[in-house]
């Protein structure tokens, strides 16, 4: 995979912080930051996921009477949300 090199300023502690981590855990600072980058874009992923999952749950019987289905059906939900050219369904 190709690298894109990334120049960022924080402050000395933060640098020594990092650096301190990254030794700690045996890896270079450019794969400690990657890592990082990582979890935390995979912490916003999951996040985004339960406040979908809660909404959902909160406006069933919206989407049910919108489309004509029975609330809490899987296979109404496979019908409401098979629209072509929506992304995310097939």
């Amino acid at each position: 995979m190709a690298k894109t090199q990334l120049n960022v300023r924080v402050d000395e502690a933060t640098a020594e912080a990092a650096r301190e981590r990254a030794l700690q855990r045996g890896v270079s600072m450019n794969r400690y930051i990657e890592e990082l980058v990582l979890k935390d874009a995979g912490e916003v992923g999951q996040t985004f996921v339960e406040a979908a999952s809660d909404f959902m749950k909160q406006y069933e019987r919206v989407f049910a009477e919108e489309f004509g289905l029975e609330p809490g059906g899987a296979e109404g939900v496979a019908t409401a949300t098979h629209h072509e050219g929506v992304p995310g369904t097939t």
